[in-house]
């Protein structure tokens, strides 16, 4: 039997922490995962402004089960597990839609949009004890919502959300508070697989390591457009300290060297933008102050919610899922978060920046997935055990050390031990600061 403490070596003091490679090449890694992780965590499904007017609804798959969420004709948002309650067929077999009633087109038993058995086919066939007010549709263990992010869990004992999002929360502020009449995901989405294990998609994701020589095509294109600062001050823009937030969760965060639409113009955004641009930043320190506005608009950010929900806080707002099919096989989907009241043009660009970056044909996305391919396939040569994740426990860590990386492989392992608390921080070292110097 697997046993997990082979998989990790952390030597805080010695400065030495390091994954076994099986780790993304197991299956029987991949079943605990399941077990001890997708079965057990809060899991992003959705955000609330998917399904605005009553009756919308969409389905989607989470760790493998199928799910869908609908909007009562009471205005409610629920969320119900995509099965019939007489015999098993799927009730939602369309990605989306609008309806007042879903009908089972096995039996047509027929529920309405709050998820109640409204229609049995001869419902006098059933004896007095059918009770149709207990055959209406059933719904995960526990869902809850935080600022329009809607979580769901398998796991009835699950610690409630807002303890377990921990630091992460106040990323997710700087997110939400950025509209004034709140956030929506732009209809559409990039849907694509990588064949490689799904942790390595986290790593990529909060490295800041990676970033100067695996996307150069990118930055050598901005510079090209005129954007200053990014060519030979790449290196000191992701210079920022790294951050871990608790339960896994983590962010890497660097200057908003691309520019922003809520921070400052760019030739990103066109010169019809310069003013709204220029107001949109001085609403935000009106409203919170120069120092929040300037963490909101100036920095951008890869935030991860443990296990697989990533916020990229860029000049887009990316909104990104990944589930492992295979221990080499992931299926990955992404949506454009933006303000409701954005204006056209800049919701273009925004929109733009979202295909041209992290579109899974863009400057970025490609990079990335040839890389995290390419490590998946090294694994194969076999002779090397172990992956390095060392960097920067030596001292204050910034965002091109692997400190993000290492509180996600922390609670990684504590899930996989079944601990139930485990600390996911580097632990602070006496000779530290003096190593720094």
């Amino acid at each position: 039997m697997l046993d997990p403490k082979s998989l990790i070596i952390d030597n805080p003091q010695d400065g030495i922490f390091r994954v076994h490679r099986s780790a993304m090449t197991s299956s029987e890694v991949l079943r605990l995962e399941q077990e001890r992780i997708f079965d057990k965590c809060w899991l992003y499904l959705c955000h609330e402004s998917e399904v605005e007017n009553p009756g919308d609804y969409r389905r989607r798959d989470v760790a493998g089960r199928p799910l869908f969420f609908m909007r009562g004709g009471d205005g409610k948002l629920r969320v119900f597990l995509n099965t019939c309650t007489h015999r098993g067929a799927l009730i939602c077999r369309h990605d989306q839609g609008t309806a007042d009633v879903l009908q089972c087109f096995y039996h047509a038993w027929t529920f309405n949009n709050q998820g109640e058995l409204v229609g049995v086919p001869d419902e006098a066939a059933y004896s007095s004890s059918f009770n149709r007010a207990e055959m209406g549709l059933k719904s995960p263990p526990r869902v809850d919502t935080y600022r329009g992010f809607v979580f769901v869990s398998f796991n009835p004992d699950v610690e409630d959300l807002i303890p377990y999002l921990a630091g992460a929360r106040e990323y997710i502020d700087l997110v939400a508070d950025q509209a004034e009449e709140g956030m929506r995901i732009v209809p559409g989405s990039n849907r694509y697989s990588i064949k490689a294990n799904w942790k390595l998609l986290v790593e990529n994701s909060l490295d800041g390591y990676h970033v100067k020589p695996t996307h150069k095509t990118y930055f050598e294109y901005v510079t090209g457009l005129g954007i200053k600062g990014t060519s030979g001050a790449v290196q000191s823009a992701f210079s920022l300290p790294s951050r871990v937030l608790g339960n896994g969760h983590a962010v890497e965060e660097h200057d908003g060297i691309r520019g922003r639409p809520i921070a400052r113009w760019s030739p990103l955004f066109g010169d019809e933008n310069k003013e709204v641009i220029a107001a949109t930043r001085a609403r935000l320190v009106r409203r919170f102050g120069a120092e929040k506005a300037r963490h909101m608009a100036d920095i951008s950010r890869n935030l991860l919610v443990y296990p697989n929900l990533l916020i990229i806080d860029s000049i887009d707002i990316t909104v990104r899922i990944f589930w492992p099919t295979a221990p080499d096989l992931m299926e990955v989907t992404a949506w454009q978060l933006a303000p409701k009241e954005e204006k056209p043009e800049l919701l273009a660009r925004r929109l733009d920046n979202f295909l041209t970056f992290h579109g899974p044909g863009g400057f970025a996305t490609p990079d990335d997935v040839e890389a995290i391919e390419s490590c998946q396939a090294g694994y194969r040569a076999e002779g090397v055990q172990w992956s390095e994740l060392s960097r920067g426990m030596h001292r204050e860590a910034i965002a091109e050390d692997e400190r993000q990386l290492r509180a996600f492989w922390r609670q990684w392992f504590g899930h996989l031990s079944g601990l139930k608390r485990v600390e996911t921080d580097d632990p602070v070292i006496g000779k530290r600061e003096a190593l720094a110097r």
